[in-house]
């Protein structure tokens, strides 16, 4: 395999433009790159949260949600790339339903909700929850990045929004996870006045 990044530093970046995977270059203000680098902090978050999982000995609980996360960050840079390369496909359905199958197990085995929750409990499942919140933003990104290049609606162009909504919903269902693994009550919203 050819080497893919020979020089990392190349200062053509000085002057407020990026080049696409394409050649083309845009503003690093321009609404694709805007959701490229969404994607890319919620990947590093991601990175962050199995790393911390990984950390913690002895717990057998953990390791069923990081094998469900682990092939999230490889769909997360499949969108990158999409995101990289205007008009790409990469993302398959497959792994759309591989959120909905993680998401629906996890869910069957939680307690049923009569409060909203409050990020934290343990720092893991905070740490998911940021994943989660930052999902969230990058799914607003690539909705107004659509917006702004008038999707034409094609479902095929519209599967990484669908992906990064169905994210959020299974992150949620993780960081609630973490905590049961941990033995760690959830947080409920003290509703004030």
């Amino acid at each position: 395999m050819p080497d893919r990044l020979t020089i990392i530093t190349t200062r053509t970046g000085d002057e407020g433009v990026t080049s696409l995977a394409d050649g083309s270059r845009v503003s690093k203000t321009h609404p694709r790159v805007t959701a490229l680098g969404d994607v890319d902090e919620l990947n590093s978050q991601l990175g962050l949260l199995l790393a911390q999982m990984a950390e913690v000995p002895h717990n057998e609980h953990l390791k069923p949600l990081s094998k469900a996360l682990k092939p999230v960050q490889h769909a997360l840079f499949d969108i990158g790339s999409e995101l990289a390369i205007p008009g790409y496909s990469q993302l398959k359905p497959e792994q759309l339903a591989h959120l909905d199958k993680e998401s629906e197990a996890l869910n069957s085995k939680l307690p049923s909700l009569k409060e909203f929750i409050l990020p934290g409990g343990s720092v893991l499942s905070a740490q998911a929850h940021i994943v989660r919140s930052v999902c969230r933003r990058a799914e607003r990104s690539v909705v107004a990045m659509h917006q702004a290049e008038l999707n034409d609606g094609d479902p095929d162009k519209l599967l990484a929004q669908r992906y990064l909504n169905r994210l959020s919903d299974l992150m949620f269902n993780i960081a609630r996870s973490i905590n049961q693994a941990l033995g760690e009550p959830d947080v409920f919203w003290n509703k004030t006045g």
